[in-house]
């Protein structure tokens, strides 16, 4: 079973950058597509980016439209680990950050993804 591992989360001030990692015990076919999720209180859980691993898609990110180019997702297959670069942070970008991984399929929805780290918190102050 993989286990998913996030951390690098905290409390930055707006305009402030934040990198965030997401470490898999092993590497598995479930992980052939990683992505980030986030959600924030009251809030239902929003896509953030993706990014397949292996095979033909290897390297293909995915972003979220509310993200206006502030984040870039990276990964190094080496270390089992996807990364989440975050710069100029606002108020609205505090939620928990999910790490998940899939199979590869539907690379936006949440339903598509089978492996889900238990989170890690983001928040922005203005």
């Amino acid at each position: 079973q993989v286990q998913l591992i996030e951390s690098g989360g905290g409390l930055v001030q707006a305009g402030g950058s934040l990198r965030l990692s997401c470490t898999a015990s092993i590497r598995s076919s479930s992980t052939n597509l990683m992505g980030w999720f986030r959600q924030a209180p009251g809030k239902e859980r929003e896509f953030v980016a993706a990014i397949f691993g292996s095979g033909g898609h290897d390297g293909i990110t995915y972003y979220g439209d509310s993200l206006k180019g502030r984040f870039t997702i990276s990964r190094d297959n080496a270390k089992n680990t996807v990364y989440l670069q975050m710069t100029s942070l606002e108020p609205e970008d505090t939620a928990i950050y999910y790490c998940a991984g899939s199979l590869g399929w539907n690379p936006r929805a949440a339903s598509a993804y089978g492996v889900w780290g238990l989170g890690t918190q983001v928040t922005v102050s203005s």
